[in-house]
């Protein structure tokens, strides 16, 4: 198979397996989407899933988020861990959304990524989710796959978002990154990884990922 031939594959298998695509983290506005994903950092949607609607019951705007103090904050969100940097961070953005935006969450992704404690990937989410504008945020999930897929080298996750935004139509971003993040904790894991079920890898996978594979589960 071709590359070209290859992504078409893995593009038809994954639109077939997922025809809707459910969101893996709760809100209900960009501002909600903003808070859930700069607290899902080095933690599990499931984990922040429990925890958001705590949080949200006392402060679901930026207007009721500063009045709260960094400390009311960081005790709501502890369970999701990193929760100093996370609380001073879901406060500062709060007042500065205010000071400077009125309030409302910014369209673009250069200013989302000025915000206290919003990375590259947040800011990436929140776009493509809540504006529906072309991003691709890659995640651990998407960042493994390029690499079993041989999409990318998987030296960074820099280069890997490189590699798909110059392999995937533009206007398939958002379906496919969500795509490929439920693909991989479904068939494709980290741990645990069973190659008979992951269809994708085991048609166009790069090869040396396949013999690893092969051998790991031979010398068991």
């Amino acid at each position: 198979m071709t590359k070209a031939e290859k992504v078409s594959f893995a593009i038809s298998k994954l639109q077939e397996l997922y025809p809707t695509i459910p969101v893996p983290l709760e809100h209900k506005d960009p501002y909600t989407l903003l808070i859930a994903v700069l607290m899902s950092a080095q933690s599990t949607d499931v984990r922040v899933n429990q925890i958001t609607p705590l949080l949200f019951e006392k402060a679901d705007n930026p207007f009721d988020m500063v009045k709260l103090s960094v400390e009311e904050i960081r005790e709501i969100i502890k369970p999701v861990g990193l929760s100093p940097m996370k609380s001073k961070g879901i406060h500062g953005l709060s007042k500065i959304l205010i000071e400077k935006y009125n309030g409302e969450v910014p369209k673009e992704i250069e200013l989302l990524e000025e915000l206290p404690a919003v990375g590259h990937k947040t800011a990436s989410v929140v776009v493509s989710q809540a504006f529906g504008r072309p991003a691709f945020p890659v995640d651990t999930h998407i960042h493994r796959l390029m690499y079993r897929w041989g999409f990318s080298n998987g030296k960074n996750v820099v280069q890997t978002e490189k590699d798909a935004k110059r392999l995937f139509p533009k206007p398939l971003w958002n379906d496919l990154h969500l795509q490929i993040i439920w693909y991989g904790r479904d068939y494709s894991p980290a741990r645990g990884w069973d190659l008979e079920k992951d269809i994708i890898t085991k048609t166009i996978g790069r090869k040396s990922v396949i013999d690893e594979y092969l051998h790991k589960k031979k010398t068991r």
